[in-house]
């Protein structure tokens, strides 16, 4: 072991803030902290949550990370201390409102007193705002305390659940509702397809990147008939597809956000998502105007890619894939079951995002239906997405998104093979979607798969008794 790595030390570092911009704060915090050497190794999802002891004042974003750091525990504290001032936190009332909170709850698996700090953080076994995201980093572990045998998902469950329930949150943008994933009634996001190919499978050569008054009146109708993301790609990844150039797929849809942006006023609370698994593509959509980063690779056509997503800052869709576009039908065999195996697969691309700097409250997955999979595999995840959702561990508390469009089973299932004419079976999938837990539903025809989202809604998504 090297000098640097004998001296390295593990610590969980809880996140809170409920005054401005809450994730803002708490990620300029992360930023703040990887400049002073204190290395952020995986963060937990944030959850909103009502504030305790002093309960005028607004709900609390809190989370938890990760960090590897040299310092010990005192120097780590003013560390904190000197962030929490450098981003104006005034403490004017005991336990109440403050811009940003930044508490040490373990280090290493020591017990430390002193008089201006205690390690393990006092009461963390009796907050449900700490151990909820600590849980979802070190669920097994133990408390180094004397007499503290039950894991910490042990104390968790054992808290009476708290009224109301912290919802995680995953911010988009300052213009855009965060998605609450474990909201029982939150609404379905309708998320439109715009592919400014001239060869996707259902849609390809209608948008023309070039005729922006074209374009301009699809967005428009998009969003007038309920999108609230709008999906941009350019470069079709049909199974088989052959991809274009950097530059051909740059030329197709830079202008086209950018367009979107600055001369489509009605698009300024939508979401723009830009679909590519090119890392130079997803940094240049970024800075014209992207919000969303779609790589239905996960990052792992592009060794850059995770680089520049997390780079970015922005959120990002991880979809589930093996091989590639031209060769992704033939890998579909899943020895343990669809589900068990697109969960530790996806399980493997999150590590590999959070080890890459992404933040957990940043990521959004996808099933990947269609993508390495069969009829019967689409089925199955449609049939059990909730499995997927809280049955594997380490997915809950994530946002999802299924885009089971025109796909070619529901062409199979229905004998209907023009692409445009499956809205009837796409619409039993976006109802399956919901029902399974979706939070986007990925979609070409917006009108009819939003009534479909919005009955499908009222339906399932209502308070859980």
């Amino acid at each position: 072991m090297d000098a640097v790595n004998a001296s390295s030390h593990r610590a969980f570092i809880a996140l809170g803030s409920n005054v401005g911009d809450r994730i803002e704060m708490i990620e300029s915090a992360l930023l703040e902290m990887e400049r002073a050497n204190i290395k952020v190794k995986r963060t937990s999802s944030l959850f909103e949550t009502e504030p305790m002891y002093v309960l005028d004042q607004d709900p609390f974003i809190n989370g938890v990370c990760e960090v590897e750091t040299s310092l010990a525990p005192i120097e780590l504290l003013n560390t904190l201390q000197s962030i929490e001032i450098e981003l104006g936190r005034k403490k004017l009332i005991e336990k109440g409102p403050r811009s940003i909170d930044l508490d040490i709850l373990l280090y290493d698996q020591e017990v430390f007193s002193h008089e201006r700090l205690n390690i393990p953080h006092n009461l963390m076994l009796e907050r449900d705002f700490v151990l909820r995201p600590l849980c979802q980093l070190i669920p097994h572990e133990r408390s180094p305390l004397p007499g503290q045998n039950l894991t910490y998902l042990s104390h968790l469950k054992s808290l009476p659940p708290p009224v109301p329930t912290p919802v995680a949150t995953t911010h988009i943008s300052s213009s855009f509702k965060s998605l609450h994933s474990t909201d029982p009634q939150r609404p379905t996001h309708i998320m439109a397809i715009l592919n400014l190919t001239p060869d996707s499978f259902s849609d390809g050569g209608v948008h023309s990147p070039t005729d922006l008054s074209n374009l301009t009146a699809t967005v428009r109708k998009f969003i007038e008939s309920g999108a609230t993301i709008i999906d941009i790609g350019g470069e079709s990844t049909r199974p088989g597809s052959a991809p274009v150039g950097e530059a051909e797929e740059l030329a197709r849809v830079i202008p086209a956000i950018k367009h979107i942006r600055t001369s489509i006023p009605e698009a300024a609370n939508i979401a723009i998502s830009i679909d590519t698994y090119r890392a130079r593509v997803a940094e240049e959509a970024c800075a014209a105007g992207a919000d969303i980063i779609n790589d239905v690779s996960a990052g792992s056509l592009d060794p850059d890619m995770l680089s520049t997503m997390a780079r970015t800052g922005k959120s990002v869709i991880l979809m589930h894939m093996r091989g590639t576009p031209s060769t992704m039908t033939k890998l579909t065999d899943y020895p343990n079951g669809v589900i068990a195996d697109v969960g530790s697969e996806l399980l493997e691309r999150i590590s590999a995002a959070e080890a890459a700097g992404i933040r957990r409250w940043r990521i959004i997955l996808d099933p990947g239906l269609g993508f390495a999979k069969n009829q019967s595999h689409d089925l199955t995840i449609l049939r059990d997405l909730q499995k997927l959702r809280t049955g594997v561990e380490g997915l809950d508390n994530f946002p999802w998104l299924m885009g089971p469009s025109r796909k070619r089973f529901i062409g199979r299932l229905t004998g209907v093979d023009k692409a445009s004419d499956r809205g009837w079976g796409t619409a039993a999938t976006v109802t399956a979607s919901v029902a399974g837990g979706a939070d986007i539903v990925r979609v070409h025809d917006v009108k009819e798969m939003w009534q479909a989202s919005r009955v499908a809604d009222a339906i399932y998504r209502v308070e859980e008794s």
